[in-house]
């Protein structure tokens, strides 16, 4: 599953939020792997966040990539794993409920900075 945002803000500020916001959201939740890439005025945050899930039995991971420029952000969220078929994927109900939880940090952030218009 993939999703886009756009909101303003505080990159700092928004990534402590989304941070906070998906490992608080379940016990298994972690952050896998963080990076921060700087070219100019430009920044790209990264975060890979991974989580079990009850009802597919098995763990799956959530991308979150945040494009800075000054107070601009673009988010790009994509979800994986969550699936046990071999050919096709079954059983997404793990990606659906790690994309919700996400969408609902981007979306609170925006909604408490007072910047950010729904999709």
């Amino acid at each position: 599953m993939h999703e886009v945002r756009s909101l303003t803000g505080s990159a700092d500020a928004f990534t402590a939020h989304l941070d906070q916001s998906i490992t608080g959201g379940s016990v298994s939740a972690s952050i896998e792997h963080r990076d921060e890439l700087v070219i100019g005025d430009a920044r790209m945050i990264l975060r890979t966040f991974e989580r079990y899930s009850l009802t597919g039995g098995n763990r799956l991971t959530l991308s979150v990539s945040t494009l800075a420029v000054g107070d601009r952000l673009e988010v790009a969220l994509t979800t994986s794993g969550g699936s046990q078929a071999v050919f096709f994927k079954v059983n997404v109900f793990g990606e659906q409920a790690f994309m919700a939880r996400a969408i609902e940090a981007v979306e609170s952030f925006g909604r408490d900075q007072g910047a950010y218009t729904a999709p």
